[in-house]
């Protein structure tokens, strides 16, 4: 896969994943999303998002510029450390995370790249390779760079980081021959 300077595969586990049904954003306007955790030990991972980040900054100079024409140091970046964001989530320790949106809906593949149809087997938690495209905004006095969400391919399962349990993890089997009344 070739990449672009700002347009990279990130591995990394999802959350908040909201990549079936996007949700509306303040103007009304669907938006798919996802929030993209990665370990930071993973320095080449977080290198490489680095790059695309500061690659963005220089193709967006003229979008981020001030009036002398220089990039303020204190423009939004979407790389942020976890532990320093005090968030109150234990699957977010030891993480650098980013959210990535796009009012496109992502494709959605498996590791043969095939399409998943079932929004079950994509979900907060599952390991995947995600493609993000680094931009620059500035909108309404605020500047900075954003994270396109692309697509999506899914890695492996992992733990299901919201949506509660399973029917299975909260029943027991019921005979079928039994009368018990449950209100009895």
């Amino acid at each position: 896969m070739k990449e672009k300077k700002t347009k990279v595969i990130i591995p990394c586990r999802i959350s908040y994943a909201h990549i079936w049904e996007g949700e509306p954003d303040n103007n009304g306007k669907i938006k798919y999303s996802a929030a993209i955790l990665i370990p930071k030990d993973d320095t080449k991972t977080i290198a490489k998002v680095e790059s695309a980040v500061k690659a963005a900054i220089e193709e967006g100079k003229s979008k981020l510029a001030n009036t002398k024409g220089v990039v303020p140091r204190n423009i939004k970046l979407p790389l942020r450390d976890a532990d320093e964001e005090d968030i109150d989530d234990p699957n977010y320790a030891g993480m650098m995370f980013f959210n990535a949106s796009s009012t496109r809906k992502p494709q959605v593949v498996d590791r043969h790249v095939q399409p998943i149809l079932d929004p079950e087997e994509v979900y907060s938690g599952c390991y995947c390779n995600v493609s993000v495209n680094f931009f620059a905004f500035a909108k309404e006095g605020n500047k900075g760079i954003a994270a396109g969400l692309n697509n999506i391919q899914k890695v492996r399962d992992g733990e299901r980081l919201a949506g509660g349990s399973t029917a299975e993890e909260d029943f027991e089997v019921l005979d079928d021959d039994s009368d018990d009344d449950i209100f009895d």
